[in-house]
């Protein structure tokens, strides 16, 4: 997926954990081999190029194409896996792969724990008794300075911006980088849907992501534009 994955756990290694960890570690390789856009040989890949249909590819695909429609439904076409006219579901597939590897750890007993797709978190119970968990946001116009810290437990924090990789994200309405904001910053419950409404809230620009976070309380949400205004919600979990 281009990225670096990376897991803090604070419970006891019992074997089942240890082998929880394998298993979460062995299902990100998967789900890389499937869906990475950077691999010609991955199924998203083949399936964009049209040499296989639906059929062909592991029942994941579906799962993946179907939230993405749905995701797609509820931001008003602002999340698309197909920006560009390309498939391209990556938007959603790296909160949700890293989401369902927090899961595999915490069915194993693994109950406090951090998993870390690329600076996306599924946060799981607390890094010691009695603390929450503390993650820094990164300034998107300013190296090396953080813009805030967002505390919590059983919290996932995503962040789209253009720090990393410049305008990467694409207007799905025009088909071009979208450039309004400098990053956004979005928490709630559940990975897959809060790294893709980051993506999608990118896209849409201030005055939007405003509007579209008032009535979403379900989630809260930190933005820069890129004049360098900051502008985050009332119950954001910043400290």
């Amino acid at each position: 997926m281009g990225t670096v994955f990376s897991f803090d756990i604070r419970d006891r290694p019992t074997p089942e954990v240890r082998d929880a960890l394998a298993e979460a570690v062995t299902w990100l390789h998967h789900v890389d081999a499937v869906f990475s856009t950077y691999r010609p040989d991955s199924a998203i890949s083949r399936m964009a190029r049209g040499h296989i249909g639906m059929s062909d590819c592991p029942p994941e695909v579906a799962d993946v194409l179907t939230l993405c429609e749905g995701t797609a439904a509820t931001t008003d076409g602002w999340f698309s896996h197909t920006p560009g006219g390309r498939l391209d579901p990556s938007g959603l597939v790296k909160g949700w792969a890293t989401e369902l590897a927090s899961q595999i750890l915490y069915d194993a007993g693994a109950r406090n724990t951090c998993v870390n797709g690329g600076g996306d978190l599924q946060l799981r119970g607390e890094p010691t008794p009695g603390s929450a968990w503390r993650i820094g946001i990164a300034h998107p116009l300013r190296p090396g300075h953080l813009l805030t810290v967002v505390t919590g437990r059983d919290l996932a924090v995503a962040t789209s911006g253009t720090a990393e990789r410049g305008h990467h994200i694409l207007d799905p309405h025009t088909g071009l980088p979208a450039t309004g904001l400098a990053s956004v910053t979005v928490t709630g419950r559940h990975l897959t849907e809060v790294d893709a409404y980051a993506t999608a809230l990118f896209a849409m620009g201030d005055a939007p992501t405003r509007t579209w976070t008032r009535t979403h309380s379900a989630y809260e949400t930190l933005l820069v534009t890129t004049a360098g205004d900051v502008w985050q919600s009332e119950r954001f979990p910043a400290v």
